[in-house]
């Protein structure tokens, strides 16, 4: 038992992010998975609301390097000023969506980031650090 104590305190905003990876499958699961990015960030921008959790939608970062044009960093959301969350809905997540996520965490200064691709049969998020 020892153990699994130890791992579950290394994990990062453990009862944020179970909570919104849960509202993540509530999301999929009434929507299904062919539907479009939008249609599953606007489900879960409701589902955020319902359950009054905190966040910021579709907002600019700072730039991640000097000379960097704007609006280049604009993660899907922020929650609670703690975690990014990247919605997709594509066949797969590839290194460009990972290294996107760690430009997201990078400009940012959050350390963890959530991708969530809604296209899966059964949702698999995947956590993301800096």
């Amino acid at each position: 038992m020892q153990q699994i104590t130890n791992k579950t305190n290394k994990i990062l905003y453990p009862d944020l992010s179970y909570q919104i990876c849960g509202l993540c499958f509530n999301v999929h699961n009434e929507l299904g998975s062919f539907r479009s990015e939008k249609s599953y960030a606007d489900a879960l921008e409701k589902i955020l609301q319902q359950n009054s959790i905190k966040y910021i939608r579709e907002n600019s970062l700072k730039p991640s390097f000097e000379n960097e044009g704007g609006r280049r960093n604009i993660p899907d959301f922020i929650i609670e000023d703690k975690i990014i969350l990247d919605v997709k809905a594509k066949r797969i997540i590839t290194k460009e969506d990972y290294y996107q996520m760690k430009r997201y965490l990078i400009s940012s200064n959050k350390r963890l980031g959530l991708i969530v691709n809604f296209r899966q049969k059964y949702l698999n998020p995947k956590r993301i650090l800096n």
